[in-house]
């Protein structure tokens, strides 16, 4: 059993009532995430194509159950070994179009969208024009949340190069952020340490002076104009020569967009082009945001001496919400139904994670692990009821007193 300090019944990491149990990031597990942490060296910092163990943190000590700690670390890295041999054996028989073309075909897609959508904005009529915009704004979500997502796990491909250089280009030109540092903050920190208080516990996402309608139904709409700005400020930890490329690749994506509504959708005026600009970029914004903050927050979060080994905080730290046809597409299977299978392992692409979905769900129910999931409605009337406790308030620390 999972016991916390303040409420010896809640902390149970599963399901209860159609909703996870537990108390307690604006940048994800999607897009690049607006985190202040800088990446050491700079532009030095290779775009991560992580394996699928992390190492434990510095002072982290195994507090699991199980007889001595050695003998319950030795029983986790098995548990996760097994799993990870499970999961070997399904990628190493799924073909290239498995693992790598099916979501680059998505992708693809998605570019040649791009003319229908700039066309449709030509015409006067009101259905042509909101087809527009909402191609538009699908497009611009598949390549900046899927895109960018893939890009800074290394999914898209298995050469490193290859890697570094989609990630410059969905990160950078599409998502007007700097790749180092969104690919060192979503893949060192959240990833290495999912929930844990200081570093990977999604205190990104939280505006505590917000209230609770402003954040979840307005400030989404800010996160066009937020999101480069914080960039601009991120490149000063980075070596000139990346920040030089990023603020390149920034202006570059940001004024050909501007400049395709202006010569190929016809508006005469700049304002109104900056005004679709800022409309497309803000299409999904909303499932953009509580998707990043559902996944997480209000699941159990662990001091960084004192967190579980990696199958435990993965299982315990991370939900699943259900399959939708439009964010599957825009944000990626890895980012809505199959965010636990991501966080175990996050190298694999989203068709992948879909399809060893079954295979990890069966094994941790089978081992008796938490295997969280609920439904966008739920996790959205959670967080509007305990916005307070959820997104004010420091999160307690979850104490491991047992995991059954």
């Amino acid at each position: 059993m999972l016991l916390e300090d303040r409420d010896p019944v809640r902390q149970r990491g599963q399901q209860a009532n159609g909703e996870v149990s537990g108390t307690p990031r604006l940048g994800g597990t999607g897009d690049p995430p607006l985190r202040g942490t800088s990446a050491p060296d700079g532009s030095r910092m290779e775009a991560v194509a992580e394996g699928w163990e992390l190492g434990p943190a510095p002072g982290d000590r195994d507090v699991t159950p199980g007889g001595t700690p050695q003998q319950a670390g030795r029983h986790e890295e098995a548990l996760m070994a097994e799993l990870s041999e499970l999961v070997q054996k399904v990628v190493k028989s799924s073909s290239w179009w498995e693992r790598h073309g099916v979501d680059i075909s998505i992708l693809a897609c998605s570019f040649l969208l791009l003319p229908a959508g700039f066309l449709c904005l030509r015409s006067t009529q009101a259905i042509p024009l909101l087809a527009g915009v909402f191609t538009l704004g699908v497009v611009h979500h598949t390549l900046t949340v899927k895109g960018s997502h893939l890009a800074s796990h290394n999914a898209l491909t298995e050469s490193k190069s290859w890697g570094k250089a989609w990630a410059i280009f969905f990160i950078e030109l599409c998502s007007a952020f700097t790749a180092e540092q969104a690919t060192y903050n979503h893949v060192k920190i959240h990833h290495g340490y999912t929930n844990v208080i200081g570093l990977g516990d999604s205190s990104t996402w939280k505006l505590p002076f917000l209230n609770r309608y402003i954040y979840m139904f307005i400030a989404p709409l800010a996160v066009p104009i937020i999101t480069p700005l914080v960039a601009l400020d991120l490149l000063r930890n980075v070596e000139w020569k990346a920040a030089l490329r990023t603020l390149c690749c920034m202006f570059l994506g940001l004024y050909c967009h501007y400049w395709l509504l202006l010569h190929v959708s016809g508006f005469q005026s700049p304002w109104t082009a900056l005004l679709c600009m800022l409309l497309t970029r803000s299409l999904l914004a909303h499932p953009y945001i509580h998707v990043n903050i559902f996944q997480h927050i209000g699941l159990p979060m662990f001091a960084a001496d004192r967190k579980p080994k990696r199958i435990h905080l993965m299982s315990l730290g991370v939900l699943n919400l259900p399959r939708n046809t439009l964010l599957d597409w825009s944000f990626g299977h890895s980012l809505i139904s199959c965010h636990v299978e991501h966080h175990l392992f996050p190298s694999l692409s989203d068709n992948m994670c879909l399809k060893i979905k079954p295979i990890v769900s069966q094994y941790l129910k089978q081992k008796k692990l938490p295997y969280n999931e609920d439904t966008y409605t739920s996790r959205l009337r959670l967080f509007l009821q305990k916005y307070e406790e959820l997104m004010v308030h420091a999160p307690p620390i979850t104490e491991l007193v047992g995991i059954q």
